[in-house]
């Protein structure tokens, strides 16, 4: 059974979306995203990114598909024809999962991990898969006016070291402060 981790970055609200778009401009914590979402251990392979409509369509046009990831879009009322071709369209994050688990699928021995990247609902059902195995959080030390939660972190996740990765202490940019937290689900 193929496992994935969440990756996302939340404010004191919880809040992690206004209008489509992100509420804050942190590039260096986009960078972190876009190095995390990349990185493999294998040259050869490649990482996928799981995500909702809304959560695709709120990247920059610039931007999308996520450059060098395998980027799956999850929707019920899309169509294929919407999408780049280089782009997938699943129905359930469960249909996402089984096709790339599929060994007649081309990709799968190309994945080496795969990253959840939002949107809410997204967020909620794949936590509580037993498929999660952790959490990627950015912890905003600032509350910013919000219209898209992320949804209450289930009790079986518990917070553990950094990895050496992933930045140490508070960072700081624009005047906001943040920091990184790895949970991991026991």
């Amino acid at each position: 059974m193929l496992r994935y981790n969440l990756i996302v970055a939340v404010c004191e609200n919880f809040g992690i979306g206004l209008k489509g778009d992100l509420p804050w401009r942190l590039k260096s914590e986009l960078k972190y995203f876009s190095r995390t979402t990349k990185r493999t251990r294998d040259p050869a392979k490649r990482n996928v990114v799981i995500m909702g409509r809304k959560t695709y369509f709120g990247v920059p046009p610039s931007k999308r598909p996520l450059p060098d990831r395998l980027n799956i879009v999850l929707s019920t009322t899309m169509s294929r024809a919407e999408l780049p071709n280089d782009v997938l369209l699943c129905r359930s994050l469960e249909e996402a999962m089984k096709m790339l688990e599929s060994e007649s699928e081309p990709w799968c021995d190309q994945i080496e991990n795969i990253w959840i990247v939002g949107g809410s609902g997204v967020y909620e059902e794949a936590m509580a898969s037993p498929r999660c195995y952790r959490l990627y959080i950015t912890k905003i030390q600032e509350q910013f006016e919000c219209d898209t939660f992320f949804p209450n972190i289930p009790a079986d996740f518990h917070e553990v070291p950094l990895d050496e990765d992933t930045p140490h202490g508070v960072q700081e940019e624009n005047g906001i402060k943040y920091e990184y937290k790895i949970l991991e689900k026991q």
